[in-house]
């Protein structure tokens, strides 16, 4: 009796896993190597492929929640500009360019950092497809590690006039998150307006206890998605700060003190972030508030106290503010990339923990080298993730014939999201070179069209590499038996890390 109730519940639970995987092809709609990785999983581990399927791929609700969200993010701009704040008037010239339909170059004056009609391409990508406005009123100061970040940050927190606002997917509830929280709870306590907003599953193991000061000195305080723990998909990614509408931070630096790199299991920690002051804060503060209001029910007006009048000159660096996440149309910093890529002249630097490209960017890096120019991929030498290692590392075994130089990072954990390309143009912010980042987060970076910034970033760049060991043919040919088994299964997951 036993074994024919054993047999009909064993039956009923295949049968449902057949459903279920016929759901997967044919509800979802996902793109068909995600799909096949998802069958793969849900047919040949049943009941586990399931449960995993819950937490990271289903996507259905996620059309409905996102689709609202970009309607509300619409209605916002639409409200910039009807409001006509202040910085409105350089807005609406570049999207009326758009709306033109025009090819017109919007570089104006950066034509002395590179002659080619194709930078141009460029701008115009990232202004249609995330309404990147170009801003040349910039100075940026670039951070190669957590202490000189921080100590700037706090610095600016300390000197607040009018507001601060910080976005973080990790806020940690440590010696570094104390001292920066200790920071936002003073200034608020004086009455200047503070607000922190948070991702739910990056601060799942900070307790709401450790904010209850910040938020009785009149703090404000915001989680994304705290409800949807179970999800691991689809997370506010983000680490931005703006301080009275002139200051702005975005990079890969989040909060804690493995960021300072005095965590034992990661030591020297190697990351890149951007301190940005004029014009381009605005794109900055636009993003948090579209964020924020989106998140809470404590909704951000739009008024000129948010995006003050800058009449003083801070630089000539010229910036455009890119964000992209499942609740935008197109994968903006992903195609922002590749383009990138596709128009480099002579070189490609990269630097990101987690390497799993799409097909689009692998092959646009695989042309590039077999055209001569000089691409060079650095990655972490100690992973944090097995499986999304050894994905990289399958990814870098096949670009290496096509002569792209790897390296992996022996001097503790390197988290900087940045390319380079020509020794002019340059990119750092929140977005790893992996799908997760351009179709499942929420991710912000900044495109610097600027030769110091770019040969800051080269040098850093240069001295890493001094602190690699290189993946070149033969590392590759005689990597470990285990090694390989983990890169072949990785690499037929690689649609779904």
């Amino acid at each position: 009796m036993f074994g024919v109730i054993f047999a009909l519940l064993t039956s009923t639970a295949w049968f449902f896993n057949i459903v279920f995987a016929i759901v997967v092809v044919f509800y979802e709609r996902k793109n068909p190597s995600v799909t096949w990785a998802w069958l793969m999983l849900v047919l040949l581990v049943p009941y586990i492929g399931f449960a995993f399927y819950l937490l990271f791929g289903l996507e259905s609700k996620k059309v409905r929640v996102f689709a609202q969200k970009a309607r509300n993010d619409d209605m916002l701009s639409k409200d910039y500009h009807n409001k006509k704040i202040n910085g409105y008037l350089e807005a609406e010239e570049q999207f009326n360019l758009v709306g033109a339909g025009s090819s017109k170059p919007i570089g104006g004056g950066i034509k002395d950092i590179t002659d080619t009609a194709h930078f141009d391409d460029i701008l115009y990508l990232n202004l249609v497809s995330a309404h990147g406005i170009l801003t040349s009123n910039n100075h940026v100061d670039v951070f190669h590690d957590g202490k000189s970040k921080f100590d700037a940050l706090i610095s600016d927190i300390n000197n607040a006039q009018n507001y601060v606002h910080m976005e973080y997917y990790i806020f940690k509830p440590d010696a570094l998150g104390k001292r920066i929280l200790d920071a936002l709870t003073a200034k608020a306590a004086e009455g200047i307006e503070v607000r922190l907003l948070l991702d739910g599953m990056g601060c799942s193991r900070t307790p709401k206890r450790f904010f209850a000061p910040f938020v009785e000195n009149g703090g404000k305080l915001a989680v994304y998605a705290q409800r949807q723990l179970v999800r691991l998909n689809f997370r506010n990614h983000r680490k931005i700060s703006i301080i009275d509408g002139i200051i702005g931070y975005n990079g890969g630096l989040n909060i804690g003190n493995e960021y300072l790199g005095e965590e034992i299991r990661f030591g020297h920690w190697r990351d890149c972030h951007l301190r940005i002051t004029g014009d381009a804060v605005r794109q900055l503060q636009m993003r948090f508030i579209a964020d924020w209001n989106f998140t809470d029910a404590d909704k951000i007006e739009l008024n000129n106290r948010y995006f003050p009048e800058i009449s003083k000159i801070y630089g000539d660096t010229h910036i455009q503010i890119v964000s992209s996440g499942p609740d935008v149309k197109w994968d903006s910093i992903a195609y922002a990339l590749a383009k990138m890529i596709n128009e480099a002249d002579s070189s490609i630097y990269i630097q990101s923990p987690y390497f799993v490209p799409d097909d689009n960017i692998l092959g646009s890096l695989r042309i590039a080298a077999l055209s001569g120019k000089d691409v060079r991929i650095m990655i972490p030498g100690q992973p944090d993730h097995m499986f999304v290692y050894g994905a990289a590392m399958s990814y870098l075994g096949e670009l290496i014939p096509a002569g792209v130089k790897c390296y992996r990072y022996e001097n503790g954990f390197v988290h900087s999201k940045m390319m380079i390309i020509d020794g002019k143009i340059s990119t750092v912010g929140t977005a790893n070179m992996d799908i997760r980042s351009f179709k499942l987060n929420f991710e912000t970076n900044s495109f610097v069209y600027c030769k110091e910034v770019a040969e800051k970033l080269t040098r850093q760049f240069i001295i890493d590499q001094g602190d690699c060991t290189e993946i070149d043919s033969a590392f590759y040919r005689d990597r470990q038996r285990i090694e390989k088994i983990n890169e072949s299964v990785s690499r037929l997951l690689s649609p779904l890390l």
